[in-house]
This record gives structure tokens, C-alpha cells and sequence, in this order.
């Protein structure tokens, strides 16, 4: 019995030869691992993101407490953030040397935590002026430049 010819072109058209599925799978095996590469690398940055986001709302946090306890005394100091043992803090304040400048100490706050078994930091510094003692000395001048 012989087949219509038109039932042996679907035959023929059906399916994926063996070349086709060898070059899909070798294409697939050429982009997957970059893919795979970029999705972990992906992930990776993106934790270091969460935790540089976290560390610059504590570092900011931080600097706010000792900015609103007024003139801070000079010396270091180092704590954790409550309960979030995974950052640390650090703040060293210390006179401005200079004759053209009084009663103003810088203050410099660093965050310091772990990432991927890696100490990272995020540091901020700032001046805070001594109100009380500017305000003592800017009413001591007279008028006219102190003449």
C-alpha cells in the first residue's frame, strides 16, 4: 500500500532533527552558566546594597544622638545599635586646632559590620560649635569691631 504524497511531507516536517536539538543544547550550555554567573552576581550586590543602606540610616542615626546631646566632650567611644548586634559604631570627637576657630569639635562616626566574611565601613564627619560659648564671646565685642 503507498502512502499519499502528502501524508509523507508531514512526516517529514514533524518534529526536530538531531542537529537542531545538538545546537539548541550547545547554545543553551554557552549562555546558561553566564546567566547563572549574572543572577549570583546580581544577588551579591544587591546584599552589599541592603547592607550599605543600613549602615548609612545607623551612621546618620548616630550622628543625630551626638549632634542633639550638644557639645560632646572629647574622647572615643564605641557601642552596637540595640538589639542589631551585626553593626557596630565607633565616634571620635576632638578639638579643631586653629587660631581662627574656637570651641568647635570635630566629630567622626563610623559604622563598621560583616559582609561575606569582610569588615566594611561607612564613616561621616561633622563640626559642632560650642553655642554658649560663641554666644558669650559674640555679645562681649562691642559694636564697630571691638574697638
Amino acid at each position: 500500500m503507498k502512502l499519499p504524497m502528502k501524508h509523507l511531507m508531514l512526516a517529514e516536517e514533524n518534529g526536530f532533527t538531531l542537529v537542531e536539538i545538538l545546537v539548541t543544547l550547545a547554545i543553551l550550555g554557552a549562555v546558561l552558566p553566564a546567566l547563572l554567573h549574572a543572577f549570583a552576581s546580581a544577588a551579591r550586590t544587591q546584599g552589599l546594597s541592603d547592607n550599605r543602606t543600613t549602615a548609612l540610616y545607623l551612621l546618620k542615626f548616630r550622628m543625630a544622638e551626638i549632634e542633639m546631646g550638644g557639645y560632646p566632650d572629647v574622647g572615643e567611644e564605641t557601642g552596637e545599635f540595640g538589639n542589631n548586634t551585626r553593626y557596630r559604631w565607633s565616634s571620635v570627637v576632638a578639638d579643631i586646632d586653629s587660631e581662627e576657630v574656637e570651641n568647635v569639635r570635630r566629630v567622626q562616626v563610623t559604622v563598621t559590620w560583616q559582609h561575606r566574611n569582610r569588615e566594611r565601613s561607612m564613616s561621616m564627619n561633622t563640626y559642632i560649635a560650642d553655642r554658649q560659648k560663641s554666644e558669650t564671646t559674640q555679645q562681649g565685642q562691642q559694636p564697630g569691631g571691638g574697638r
